[in-house]
């Protein structure tokens, strides 16, 4: 059997997928088979896999730095929040209800944890290698019980565990003795030692602390990890997008052309797959920001509404905020507006949700001629077709069915059949997620946005998003390898735990 490694952390956001990234992209560099696993994801940002399966799209991301094919069985449970207090539940890539999260941790989490041990110990039974990542921290000890993504499962499959800290964040060393300490003894027990993540500086001022953190806990630090720019790459969870004057992370540079082009996303509640727009920010000269007023759209050149859990509560939100009828005066000047899945949805003419919001008949915005009925059944594929005379392919994760009224397809199969979405002038709808990342789409896209926008921009004729999202991972590979204990943590994950770790005092309650 395949040896395996978890990746924990002090916080949410502490860094766990880009380290879990980079484990497995420097394990395959060096010929070694390896998969990620996460059993329990929280995420609006999700995937479809080839088998038609939804997971989280850090898995996703994940298995493409290991170079082996996303499953199901990567991410056998997805929480898709719709509320503050209930979720859509995922199980092996399929979606089996809404749970309250005190019904979920009531007794239903317990329930998959068998489950998530079968898909796991599949992955090792198929790999050499599987580097698991957690969630939250390992440290929320009330919800330890139930606990089937950190200790519950490393326990179980008796995996090492190294904590990943966000050394940025400050407080670093309390978290990382805190978190320990407020494990039981046999949790402890699995907790090998640390990794500090994003740092700034000189790394021998910070030896001190880490000897220290040694005596204190009798466990080393595995690597400190330099702060890069650039790493933020298919994040968990839209929610956790900081709205004001946010901008993509991405490797900015002058535009090809005259102009820059200028994209406001609107960030709408439970706002999904916002991943979207990444390859936009990819382009040189593009610069993609998000946005929650009216005003904030009054200077850009295109208008994205991205996906969403909520759209009937989305709808709301854009009509409280008066960016729904700034949207109207844009498509009445034949200025640039996408909407993508649920920003599709409010696009249109009416929608009928007795699934999602149960809300019934609601008025959409009319700038689309589409009517949208939601179904109980969830719509997973990966399609491909042709937009703009190019290539293009694509996921779709929806519960709401179009139906199409008017306008131009947004996408034809290649004898001109009309596949998915719509247009009206410089208004364009799809459920199409990813269709974006399709290179010679994507130029032709842009270069229409820019002719309407009436700006001298020229998309640049080779940018590459797969290419720059290889690079990105063989970044991440790169930090693993030049500034963690890889022999160290090869040991771990060949041998587990080291024995007879100190206990640190108190515990858990």
């Amino acid at each position: 059997m395949g040896g395996g490694l978890l990746i924990a952390g002090t916080t949410s956001d502490a860094g766990k997928s880009v380290v879990t990234a980079g484990i497995c992209r420097w394990l395959v560099r060096r010929g070694i088979r390896v998969a990620p696993f996460k059993g329990q994801n929280m995420s609006l940002n999700s995937f479809v896999t080839r088998e038609g399966a939804e997971i989280g799209r850090a898995q996703a991301m994940q298995a493409q730095a290991a170079r082996v094919e996303p499953t199901a069985l990567m991410n056998p449970v997805l929480l898709k929040p719709g509320s503050d207090r209930s979720s859509q539940v995922v199980l092996m890539g399929r979606p089996v209800g809404e749970l309250s999260a005190k019904g979920y941790h009531g007794g239903r989490q317990e329930a998959l944890l068998g489950p998530v041990l079968e898909c796991l110990e599949t992955l090792r039974g198929t790999y050499d290698a599987v580097i698991c990542e957690g969630a939250g921290s390992p440290a929320e000890i009330n919800l330890r019980r139930t606990d089937i993504v950190n200790m519950g499962i490393a326990r179980a499959a008796r995996l090492p565990v190294v904590v990943v800290g966000d050394i940025d964040r400050g407080g670093v060393f309390a978290s990382f003795f805190g978190t320990t300490a407020l494990l039981s003894p046999e949790d402890q027990a699995l907790i090998a030692g640390y990794l500090v993540n994003k740092f700034r500086g000189d790394v021998s001022l910070l030896e001190p602390g880490l000897e220290m953190l040694r005596g204190l806990t009798g466990r080393g630090t595995f690597g400190v990890l330099p702060f890069r720019h650039g790493l933020g790459i298919d994040e968990e969870d839209g929610l956790r997008v900081s709205l004001r004057g946010a901008v993509r992370e991405s490797a900015v540079s002058a535009p090809f052309g005259e102009d820059v082009l200028r994209v406001a996303v609107c960030a709408v509640p439970l706002m999904s797959n916002f991943t979207d727009v990444d390859a936009l920010a990819a382009e040189p000269g593009v610069v993609v920001r998000f946005v929650d007023r009216a005003e904030e759209l009054a200077d850009a050149d295109l208008v994205v509404v991205p996906g969403t859990r909520g759209t009937v509560r989305a709808l709301a939100w854009l009509r409280e905020r008066g960016l729904a009828d700034a949207l109207a005066r844009r498509a009445a000047e034949g200025r640039p507006v996408l909407g993508i899945c649920g920003g599709y949805q409010v696009l249109g003419e009416h929608i009928d949700d007795e699934v999602e919001s149960r809300a019934g008949a609601v008025a959409a915005l009319g700038l689309l001629p589409v009517r949208v009925r939601f179904a109980r059944e969830k719509t997973l594929s990966r399609p491909v077709g042709v937009a703009l005379g190019e290539p293009v392919e694509g996921y779709e994760i929806h519960h709401g069915v179009a139906d199409v009224r008017g306008g131009a397809p947004f996408v034809t199969d290649e004898r001109g059949q009309a596949l998915d979405g719509c247009r009206v002038d410089a208004v364009w709808g799809t459920h199409w997620h990813g269709a974006l990342e399709s290179d010679g789409f994507r130029r032709r896209f842009l270069a229409e946005v820019a002719r309407a926008a009436g700006r001298r921009f020229v998309p640049a004729p080779d940018t590459s998003f797969g290419a720059l999202r290889e690079e990105q991972l063989d970044l991440l590979g790169d930090l693993i390898e030049e500034h963690a204990d890889t022999d160290a943590l090869w040991r771990l994950i060949e041998e587990g735990a080291p024995g007879e770790l100190p206990f640190i005092p108190p515990g858990a309650p």
